[in-house]
């Protein structure tokens, strides 16, 4: 009888163990607490009808009840309102420290892609320690170009040596997720991974076509993505060379590292004259999307930014508590935010701003954003809201938003200065959208 008692209590609970075990649990990483399996709200809202009633703050109204009528008000103090709590409350704010970037040049070759483009490898290094982090940054730029050329800036997944079946280009020594179908096993690349991300960018030779250059690195490279990569990234690098034993609840997560090495990749773009530092075009998917506006909000030296399924902590509004909720956000990926952002678990209406207000925070400079139909933990719905309720900022430089609150069908694309689209399809980011996006380049760049 005790054996069986045993038993059926072993089928009762293992369900719910293994059910535990599959959700995150935080380490200290640097935090002051230490971490926690996050409970019941870590559900999501699959059900549009479950949206209920929002209220959404007003960008242009500012923390003194005082309305925004112009760009220089705008800029001169309401921007700095909504940085201010966003680095605060969510991404956290980027430490000062001090750095040299110096660009080590790993390799050059000037018959890349049948001919059509000069490729360079290069290191970029911050610190003369030989263990700090480093980008190796991989610049394609066209032959043919007779000036400098537009850039799209993308950070890529499994290393440089995904983009292309080339054997020359090294692959990366850094922790990777664990996908046995990309080709990682035990952590790491394996010769299959070569070219197994060039799906999700552009055809490199009709880009160069085109006349723009590609520079991209694995975001790996400054901090890799789990739940310790901060010990081996630039936040613990920072931390630990700057005396301090754990970061404070305010300070980065692991998107704003990644929001920040893009931001000294374009440091570097600064120094190639064959480039036109004042065209560089910022593009994330999913994680990398959240990164991309945080990078463009902060790095206004970057002209265009485009975000592709970037769900919640992206585009899409946490109001909604659809699909990807704060609480999902965090119990999933807890590192990728400041520890304040935990205090809004289901409480996003307490939140001073919303995405929105992050959107806004691009204007005036061109920005695209973008869903797929059968992406709902993105929030497909939120998104587009997301772009129409960023239209008021635009509209204080003289410029038009999406021009419509109707959200369009699949597969077209709408708006002006903000420009959006939805693509049949799941979470991916596919040449359709490609396609778009350089329309939208071409047109903003006159390439």
């Amino acid at each position: 009888m005790t054996i069986r008692i045993l038993l059926l209590s072993l089928i009762i609970v293992l369900p719910f163990y293994s059910f535990a075990q599959s959700l995150p649990v935080d380490s200290l990483k640097g935090y002051e607490v230490a971490g926690k399996i996050w409970p019941t709200s870590y559900g999501r809202n699959w059900e549009e009808a479950n949206v209920g009633d929002y209220s959404l703050p007003d960008p242009l109204l500012d923390k003194t009840g005082q309305k925004i009528t112009s760009s220089k008000s705008w800029e001169g103090s309401r921007r700095n309102e909504i940085m201010q709590d966003f680095s605060e409350l969510m991404y956290g704010h980027t430490p000062e420290f001090n750095f040299k970037q110096n660009a080590e040049i790993v390799s050059v070759r000037k018959d890349a892609l049948d001919g059509l483009a000069t490729r360079t490898i290069i290191n970029l290094r911050f610190f003369e320690d030989p263990s700090a982090p480093t980008i190796q940054l991989m610049l394609y730029l066209p032959n043919a170009a007779k000036e400098p050329v537009p850039v799209v800036m993308k950070m890529n997944w499994y290393g440089n040596s995904s983009l292309e079946k080339d054997p020359s280009i090294p692959h990366s020594t850094k922790w990777m997720r664990p996908i046995a179908e990309k080709g990682v096993v035990d952590n790491r690349v394996t010769e299959a991974t070569r070219g197994i991300n060039a799906y999700r960018f552009p055809n490199l030779k009709e880009l160069m076509k085109r006349g723009y250059g590609l520079a991209t690195f694995y975001y790996g490279d400054v901090e890799p993505d789990h739940i310790d990569g901060w010990k081996d990234g630039i936040r613990g690098y920072v931390m630990r060379t700057s005396g301090k034993s754990q970061l404070k609840p305010n300070e980065w997560g692991a998107l704003g590292a990644w929001a920040w090495g893009m931001s000294r990749s374009l440091d570097y773009l600064q120094t190639v004259a064959a480039v036109d530092s004042d065209r560089v075009a910022l593009i994330g998917h999913s994680r990398h999307g959240k990164a991309v506006l945080w990078a463009g909000a902060q790095d206004q030296r970057f002209a265009v930014v485009i975000a592709n399924d970037s769900g919640e902590g992206g585009a899409a509004l946490a109001r909604r508590n659809f699909g990807e909720n704060i609480a999902y956000s965090i119990g999933h990926a807890s590192w990728r935010y400041c520890e304040q952002f935990r205090n809004y678990i289901d409480k996003a209406d307490e939140l001073p701003f919303d995405q929105h207000m992050l959107l806004s925070m691009i204007a005036p400079r061109p920005l695209y954003v973008a869903s797929a139909t059968d992406d709902l933990l993105a929030d497909p719905k939120g998104e587009f809201l997301s772009t129409v309720h960023a239209g008021p900022v635009y509209e204080l430089y003289g410029l038009k938003g999406l021009g419509t609150n109707e959200m369009p069908l699949p597969d077209t694309s709408i708006g002006n200065e903000i420009r959006y689209h939805i693509r049949s399809g799941d979470h991916d980011l596919t040449q359709f959208d490609w396609k778009q996006y350089l329309q939208f380049l071409d047109f903003r760049f006159n390439n």
